[in-house]
Order: C-alpha cells, then sequence, then structure tokens
C-alpha cells in the first residue's frame, strides 16, 4: 500500500479497463459540499464550531486509520497497540483540525468534482477536483480513494495531481518517529493541532 501512495505521488495514475463501483465521486462531492458550508458560515462561527462540525464529515469520509498506518510506514508493525491507537486519534484530531483552520472563509469558491474515477490496477481509483477561487486557475485536488467495506474512503490528497499529502506528513514525521518513537510523535500532532485552535 505505501508503494502504491509513493509511486503515485512521482508518476502519473496507472489505470485499469474496468470502472470502479459507484459511490466514489459522491463521497468526494460530499465532502467539498461540508467544505463549502462551513466556508460560507465565515467569521460567523469560532474554529471550535467549524472544527466540531466537519469532525464527523471527515472521519467518515477520510480512512483515518489506513492513513496513519502509511504515514508511519514500517515502524507501525512494531508498535503495540495502544500505541496505535494514540496514533489514530491524534493524526484524526489534527486532519480535522487542519480542514478546520484551511477552510474559514468563503469568497465565492467552488469545487467541481470529475463524476466519473479514474481507476488504478490495484482496485483503488481517483477522483479528480478542481476548486475555483479568485485565482484564474483553479487548483486541481485529486482524492486517492480505496473501498473497505462496501465503502469509499479518501486514503490521500494529491495536490496538482502529483504531490501527496501523506507522502509529505511521513517525510516530515520520520525523523520524530526514529528519534523518540509513537509517544513523541503523538505529542507533536497534539501540539500542532492546539495550535491551529488558537
Amino acid at each position: 500500500m505505501l508503494l502504491i501512495i509513493i509511486f503515485a505521488a512521482c508518476a502519473p495514475f496507472s489505470v485499469r479497463g474496468e470502472n470502479p463501483p459507484p459511490g466514489a465521486s459522491a463521497n468526494a462531492q460530499h465532502l467539498c459540499d461540508a467544505l463549502i458550508a462551513v466556508m460560507k458560515e465565515g467569521n460567523a462561527i469560532s474554529f471550535a464550531d467549524r472544527r466540531d462540525t466537519l469532525s464527523p464529515e471527515v472521519r467518515r469520509d477520510f480512512d483515518l486509520a489506513a492513513m496513519t498506518r502509511i504515514v508511519v510506514g514500517p515502524p507501525w508493525r512494531s508498535l503495540s497497540g495502544g500505541e496505535k491507537q494514540d496514533l489514530i486519534d491524534a493524526f484524526s484530531d489534527y486532519s480535522v483540525a487542519n480542514y478546520a483552520q484551511r477552510f474559514k472563509s468563503y469568497s465565492g469558491e467552488r469545487f467541481d468534482v470529475d463524476p466519473v474515477p479514474t481507476p488504478l490496477a490495484n482496485g483503488d481509483c481517483v477522483v479528480h477536483t478542481k476548486l475555483h477561487t479568485a485565482d484564474p486557475d483553479p487548483v486541481q485536488l485529486d482524492y486517492l480513494m480505496r473501498l473497505r467495506d462496501g465503502q469509499w474512503r479518501i486514503i490521500d490528497v494529491f495536490l496538482s495531481g502529483t504531490i501527496s499529502e501523506l507522502a509529505a506528513r511521513r517525510s516530515e514525521y520520520s525523523l520524530v518517529l526514529r528519534t523518540g518513537g509513537a509517544a513523541s510523535l503523538v505529542a507533536l500532532l497534539r501540539k500542532k493541532t492546539a495550535e491551529l485552535g488558537q
């Protein structure tokens, strides 16, 4: 799974000749709609309100447990059950806070979600979206999605179609894991989450 993420961050998505089951684009559309809705609230709501509003949406639309495993990488296998859960909880809280901080005001932005996902050879798929802002060039955001228990969930986000958010996170956290272990990474994620709310 990790190799797929890293490869996809550096090369065009490979496709197979089958269409993915329906629902992947609807999942991405649901997230985009939630982000626009909270942006339209603007200064009328606080960071905490945005966080609490987006929390169930982000936790439903993203496979945060899988994303945490990918970010941690090989050290995941040697962690205790408690350490794994602490990392999942900290990473999930940080992810929610990140979205609450990024999408906090509205000036006419809108998302276009491609209704036809790009299937990948391993069974995953990519949903292509564009965020239109005041800039004449829209921001391309591609969602890498995996089907689990009959539901498509996001496992990575690619900026401009190539820049993997998880690859960036893994690079950022690898030294912390090597030097301080899971506890140090949990502490760092908790600190970053608290800072986003200030």
